[in-house]
Parts: structure tokens; sequence; C-alpha cells
């Protein structure tokens, strides 16, 4: 049940923000309306802000996001697995996989996320994306995790977060990092278009606060943090014999939570439905999942959650689905 009702959170928070209207998130990546990432911005202070607090007074131990390796840039040891070579090839998997996310996100208009919400309002697009999202867990749950891509190595042999990496307490890098991305709301505010945000009435720096409320059910009911792409490697699995639900049961929460929400506020649904042919949902979805699962994380996961814990890891696969999703908005706009 708790993972249900923290679903629904993340569901609510998701159609209340807007950002899981494809319109908006390929607006963002042809940089013509700045709402996704005001809302993003605005969710990450949030939830960093929460996560911190929470941990420094012992009231979680979440370890930080460890790096996904990829197999083809490693070496192999003495006996037994596979080490890296360098900074990049450890972290591979996560430039790699998010700048795939990135790019199908870009294509389909929605992230494993935001395609469950997409699912729970009705929008038509969102209908297609899954089934190319589904498809990606089966070929994942079948290929990619058999070969252990994208699953990091859980080891803290390493400074995994970026306050370790800088020789700086928690704290410290906590006040630089919130100025940060206050700094970069306040700019995002002034000197960008965010009308989709304003068309519903609830400005998008505001709305992101709506995730990091989510991201504290998710801690108080949970235990853990937010992440959605599981949930399609689990449902892969079923396909390939193992019966794992937990992550499939936070999923269905948030398909009812956004459905509850817009049909209780029409308001929230989307303002423009905008035409994404099945075809390109199709292959976007599959590369949302895909790509997820090779960086270890989605734009929830690694987006929101990793960032809180200050995983270095996370950092660069946040980059990489904002680079790659930009690059493939202008190319294809």
């Amino acid at each position: 049940m708790n993972n249900i009702l923290t679903g629904a959170a993340m569901g609510a928070a998701l159609t209340t923000a807007g950002v899981y209207a494809p319109d908006v998130i390929l607006a963002q990546f042809n940089f013509t309306d700045f709402t996704m990432l005001q809302t993003f911005l605005s969710a990450a202070a949030g939830s960093t802000l929460l996560v911190t607090i929470a941990q420094t007074l012992h009231l979680t131990t979440l370890p930080p996001r460890t790096p996904s390796t990829l197999t083809l840039f490693t070496t192999p040891t003495t006996g037994s697995t596979t080490t890296p070579t360098g900074f990049l090839p450890l972290y591979s998997g996560n430039i790699l996989g998010g700048a795939l996310l990135g790019t199908g996100m870009a294509v389909s208009g929605a992230c494993p996320g935001t395609v469950l919400a997409q699912l729970g309002v009705g929008v038509a697009s969102g209908r297609y994306a899954l089934a190319g999202a589904v498809l990606g867990g089966v070929v994942w749950a079948g290929v990619g995790a058999a070969e252990g891509k994208g699953k990091g190595d859980g080891k803290r042999t390493r400074s995994d977060t970026v306050y370790e990496a800088l020789g700086v307490s928690r704290g410290v890098l906590l006040v630089g990092l919130e100025a940060v991305l206050v700094a970069a709301i306040a700019a995002s505010v002034k000197y960008t278009a965010a009308s989709a945000g304003e068309q519903r009435g609830i400005p998008p720096y505001l709305a992101g606060l709506a995730i990091a409320a989510a991201q504290l059910v998710s801690m108080v009911l949970r235990g853990s943090l937010l992440g959605a792409s599981t949930a399609f490697e689990e449902l892969g699995g079923w396909v390939w014999g193992s019966r794992k639900y937990a992550n499939l049961l936070f999923s269905a929460g948030m398909v009812g939570g956004a459905w509850l929400i817009s049909q209780a506020v029409p308001a929230l649904r989307p303002v423009t439905d905008v035409a994404i042919s099945p075809i390109k949902s199709v292959v976007g979805g599959f590369m949302i999942v895909f790509g997820s699962r090779i960086a270890g994380g989605c734009t929830s996961g690694h987006g929101i959650s990793g960032l809180s814990l200050m995983s270095i890891s996370s950092f660069l696969t946040a980059a990489a689905i904002f680079g790659a999703g930009g690059l493939t908005g202008l190319l294809m706009g």
C-alpha cells in the first residue's frame, strides 16, 4: 500500500506541475518554453534540502548512486570481473544511457515517469510511448540486465558524491548547491518564457515543490527515494521468469494519482495535446526505458533523487539527458 500511495503522490505532483504533458517536454528541448526546466530546478532544490536534512538528522541512511559502467569500456582483472580504466569509462553507462534517455524524451515527449501520468490523464501519444517503454523493459530484462550493465557495482570504494570528491562537508555543498539552483531558477524566470506553466495558473518554480513534497512522502512511507524506470525492468522480468512487483505497484499508483487529480481539477489536463506519430512514440518510449536502465535511473531516479544525494553519477546523467535532448530537439525542430 505504501508503494501505491507514494506513486499516487508522484503522479498527482507531475500532473499538478504540468511537466507530464508532451508539448511541455518537447518545447523545453527545442528551447521555446522553459516550464520544464523551472519545474525541474525547483523540484531538485526542494528535494535536495529535504533529503540532506533527513540524512543529517539520521532519519534516513540512503547511499549515493554508484556509477553505471558499460563493460565495453572496462578491462578484465585477474580472476574475476572487470574494472574501469578511467573517469569517463567508469561513468560510461550514466553518460551514454542518459544521452539515449534524453534523445527518447525529445522524440516521444515522455520519460519513464511522465508516460505513466500521461496514461492516467489520457494523453493519446502516451499510450504508444508506454508500449515502447514496456518493450524496452522486456529487452533490458532479458539482455541488458543479464550482462550487468547499468547497475553500478554497489561498492563504496571511491568518492561517489560531489562533496566527497571536493573534500568538503555535505552541509557546505548544500549551501552552495541551493544557492546555484535558486540563482538558476531566478535567471530562468527572468530571461526565459514559461507560457505553458502560466496557462495553468501555477508558476513552474512553485509547481516543482509539489514534486519535492512527493519525495517527502516517499521517504516517510517507503524509506526510499523516487524513481520510475525500475518498474519497467520489473515488468519485463515477468516475461523472463522474475516475479518482482514493488515498483509496479508504485507505477500503478502514479497512473491512479494522475487520473484522480485530473478528474478533480479538469484545468490540470493538457492545454495542447500535440500530435506525435505512433512510430515516434513507440521508438522514443523504447529509448527512454532502455537508456534509463543503462544509466541506472531516469529523470526522477537520477535527476531528482540522485541529485538530492549529491551523487556524481546523477549529475553526469542529468547533464547527458538535457544535453542530448536539447541537441535532438534542435535537430528535429
